[in-house]
């Protein structure tokens, strides 16, 4: 009997291709598009997350390639493990990751459980990773080979949810993934790539958040590192660690936001250099080849998704906090943002940055 599987469908080329690879493979494929945004969500200008037409693109590729499609309301949970949770993130002076907290809280959590309880054996996505067994027996994650790996937002991934996950283009890059969707005539084969927060499509992240919560972000003071006043910024959720650009406010030499402090409303800015940190502390881990981190390990650690894997040193500090330590200082090491470990392709698990240690 074919094993069957629940792909998520987002009508972009990447599921698409997925779906494909399934069915070339022998799977048994079901298409599901999750309904995410509530619909008394404030929109921006451009639009939101879960429009109507990405739903009809999946309906229309599986149509093509004849298997079913369903769409799953998820709203609700979207709104409080991902929305709310971005809103207060900013609100506290932090830069969340949403993509993170998606992948967390619905891909792989409520529509694994839906999925199974379905009668499903697996989920899949169109995410650029691997997942491969280890002689031991224990479920690992690893990097695509390529540009486009995106195991920096899966670093989250439990034995049960590696257990139950394909990632059919693990071993594909995006140009290859997007030739054969023209190969093969995928009705969405040239549809261009989604780059921006899903529900923010603007950009415009204060905007955003002064709108779904109906209050005013307040002015306060820019400070600098010894608490000196240097002039007004518009509210804290307009800056994030490392900024230097639109600050509104000239100084007459570079200066970068190097601590953002809602107890009191301020902003603190540094000179060059001060975006640099050699150290931080991460809470809320998950570790994937072993269950707990128990003595010092050097690896490698991506301190944003973009970033280059840096050499570091993990030293577990409790059961759920680390510290890490730089052999070179990291730019704009943020709160909020998740930290993932590597050895080699292997990825070692990640946490959520508490705070960044002291400047270079």
């Amino acid at each position: 009997m074919k094993k069957k599987v629940l792909l998520g469908m987002s009508g972009g080329v990447d599921s698409s291709v997925a779906a494909l690879l399934l069915l070339e493979q022998g799977y048994d494929v079901i298409g599901v598009t999750m309904k995410l945004r509530p619909d008394n969500l404030p929109q921006g200008p451009t639009g939101s997350c879960g429009s109507l037409d990405d739903t009809q693109d999946a309906r229309q590729v599986a149509d093509w390639l004849g298997i079913p499609h369903l769409v799953w309301d998820f709203s609700d949970r979207f709104c409080q493990k991902v929305v709310d949770y971005f809103v207060a993130e900013y609100l506290c002076g932090r830069t969340p990751n949403p993509c993170v907290a998606c992948n967390r809280y619905l891909k792989f959590d409520a529509m694994l459980e839906r999925a199974l309880e379905e009668g499903c054996d697996y989920i899949a996505t169109g995410h650029y990773a691997r997942i491969e067994k280890s002689p031991d027996g224990r479920w690992l994650l690893k990097r695509a080979p390529n540009q486009k790996d995106q195991s920096y937002v899966l670093y989250h991934l439990t034995q049960f949810q590696l257990a139950h996950t394909l990632f059919p283009l693990g071993g594909l890059d995006k140009s290859q993934a997007r030739a054969l969707a023209q190969q093969r005539g995928l009705p969405v084969a040239f549809k261009p790539d989604s780059q921006e927060i899903c529900f923010i499509p603007d950009k415009d992240y204060a905007g955003f958040i002064t709108r779904y919560t109906k209050n005013a972000s307040q002015p306060g003071n820019f400070v600098d590192q010894a608490g000196r006043v240097l002039g007004q910024h518009r509210g804290i959720i307009h800056y994030t660690i490392g900024q230097r650009k639109g600050l509104g406010c000239s100084f007459g030499k570079p200066m970068y936001v190097v601590r953002i402090c809602p107890q009191n409303n301020t902003v603190v800015l540094g000179e060059e250099g001060s975006q640099y940190a050699s150290s931080l502390t991460a809470q809320r881990l998950n570790w994937i080849p072993f269950s707990t981190l128990e003595q010092p390990l050097q690896v490698t650690a991506k301190v944003r998704y973009q970033a280059t894997a840096a050499a570091a040193t993990i030293y577990p500090l409790s059961n759920d906090q680390v510290q890490v330590e730089f052999e070179q200082p990291q730019r704009s090491v943020t709160p909020g943002q998740a930290v993932v470990f590597y050895n080699g392709d292997t990825v070692i698990g990640g946490g959520t940055i508490v705070s960044p240690g002291a400047s270079a």
